[in-house]
């Protein structure tokens, strides 16, 4: 997966290929469909969730530029893949979930490889976690159609937030770095993910998607 999908494509961060090469995809994806685990795109999770296509992982995990001392807040836990290889990058993963079964999947999966260092919350991921914020990096794994502000003002000076931006079908992958009160904004190309529900995202209660 890592010589066909991830360095062809221009991933160069060694920490971030490590961290890929550590974690078991297999094991966050579905019964049925472990064999398809390492192919190059995403697969079906349950609740209309899926797992992100591996080089899509590797792409918005090196865009955090993260160093091992961040505090990372990660919106989507999903099937907990990303979160997975985050604690092997960052100092802590604060990470949210809206959809109870997923979050208590993935909270046995963090345990059963050894992630100790991830702090699962149930919940709405709009809204951020205001009494663990600042955070250094926010990773946001569904789309939403605009930058929600409450993710931007829980950034801290110099933090990064990676998030898909844009219409249902089709978004663009966003790059929000924040620096002494100014806010740059960075695309990182064409994505499609699932919608990101909540307050300060889409009110829909079902939604659908492929990265």
């Amino acid at each position: 997966m890592v010589e066909t999908q991830i360095l062809p494509r221009g991933i160069k961060d060694q920490r971030v290929i490590d961290a890929i090469l550590e974690v078991p995809r297999e094991r966050f994806s579905n019964e049925g469909l472990k064999e398809q685990a390492y192919n190059d795109y995403p697969l079906p999770i349950g609740e209309g969730q899926t797992i992100s296509q591996p080089y899509i992982v590797a792409l918005m995990t090196e865009s955090l530029d993260l160093t091992g001392n961040e505090r990372v807040l990660e919106i989507g836990t999903g099937s907990g893949y990303q979160t997975a290889i985050l604690s092997l990058l960052a100092e802590k993963v604060y990470t949210i979930e809206r959809v109870t079964s997923l979050a208590t999947k993935a909270r046995k999966l963090f345990d059963d490889v050894h992630c100790s260092n991830v702090i699962v919350r149930i919940g709405d991921g709009t809204e951020g976690w205001p009494d663990a914020a600042p955070f250094d990096a926010i990773i946001v794994t569904a789309a939403s159609p605009d930058i929600p502000e409450t993710l931007v003002k829980q950034l801290a000076d110099g933090g990064r937030m990676i998030i898909p931006v844009g219409m249902e079908f089709e978004q663009t992958l966003m790059k929000i770095t924040k620096r002494g009160g100014r806010i740059m904004k960075e695309s990182l190309g064409w994505c499609r993910f699932v919608k990101l529900i909540g307050r300060y995202g889409w009110s829909e209660e079902k939604a659908g998607g492929y990265n």
